[in-house]
């Protein structure tokens, strides 16, 4: 009789020890998934490397920063150059650079996908991307106008009630010129080139963006001319993706050599006419 009252004590005793022994082999077997795979996460660089390339997310549609040149498919500017330079520095080779068109309403989104490695795009750094993506120290400083024909009466913000203005899809431009000028009627267009386009057809009175992006429509027109002055702070960084602490390290690493070395001062008189004061 004491045999039998024995036997369920012995079975619950052994019902818990499979139970607890395959408790414990679950979370060993999670923890240790989860320290390999921290372990086989490689940092950007890494991934770069290995790859044998940098893939750069670069305007096509801005002259001086990112223009691609329809006849020989070159795409040159000074936000390409960096770009090279970043490759040259990580890679030893200038032309392991893969450059992928993005626009100011793509960008981020191919970022994010991990399509590019990092955008070099004349993208001004705000609290509200910062939200997106992480940035590199600021790179160029630049400020918003107005771009009109050189005949136009319009002379600044003030002149833009009732207006219409043109200016590129996700663009700080867009935003900003809605608040500056909130009697002005804005019409978007996807790229620069577009906007230029609109703006000689006479769809809008005035295009307006980063000034020295202007200066660079201009340059092909000579029939417009710069407005208003700047009426914005426009410091572009490089973005990164967001918490990739170390590869904003190492690109604001490089980012100094670059200055150091004044090969970022040959590439900015190379590119904008004069050395950055």
């Amino acid at each position: 009789m004491k045999n039998v009252l024995k036997w369920p004590s012995f079975m619950l005793v052994l019902i818990l020890s499979l139970v607890l022994s395959g408790c414990s082999t679950g979370e060993e077997s999670s923890n240790s998934g989860g320290s390999g795979g921290s372990t086989e996460a490689k940092g950007t660089i890494e991934q770069i490397k290995e790859r044998g390339k940098l893939i750069a997310g670069v305007k096509y549609d801005t002259k001086l920063f990112g223009l691609k040149d329809p006849a020989s498919g070159e795409v040159e500017g000074f936000d390409i150059d960096i770009a090279k330079a970043l490759a040259k520095q990580i890679l030893g080779d200038e032309t392991k650079v893969e450059l992928k068109e993005v626009t100011s309403k793509t960008r981020i989104p191919m970022l994010q996908n991990g399509d590019i490695d990092l955008i070099i795009a004349t993208m001004t750094i705000t609290d509200e991307r910062k939200e997106q993506v992480d940035f590199s120290d600021v790179y160029f400083e630049a400020g918003q106008s107005l771009l009109v024909k050189n005949d136009s009466t319009i002379t600044g913000l003030e002149s833009l009630s009732g207006v219409k203005v043109l200016a590129v899809k996700g663009s700080t431009s867009a935003q900003n010129i809605r608040e500056k000028a909130p009697d002005a009627e804005v019409l978007e267009f996807d790229n620069y080139q577009d906007a230029f386009t609109a703006l000689k057809a006479g769809k809008g009175e005035a295009l307006t963006t980063d000034n020295i992006i202007l200066i660079g429509m201009q340059q092909t027109d000579n029939n417009y001319k710069l407005v208003g002055g700047n009426f914005t702070s426009e410091p572009y960084g490089i973005a990164i993706r967001k918490g990739d602490t170390a590869f904003v390290e190492e690109v604001n690493s490089l980012l100094k050599n670059l200055k150091d070395s004044g090969e970022y001062d040959t590439l900015h008189e190379k590119w904008l006419g004069s050395k950055p004061e």
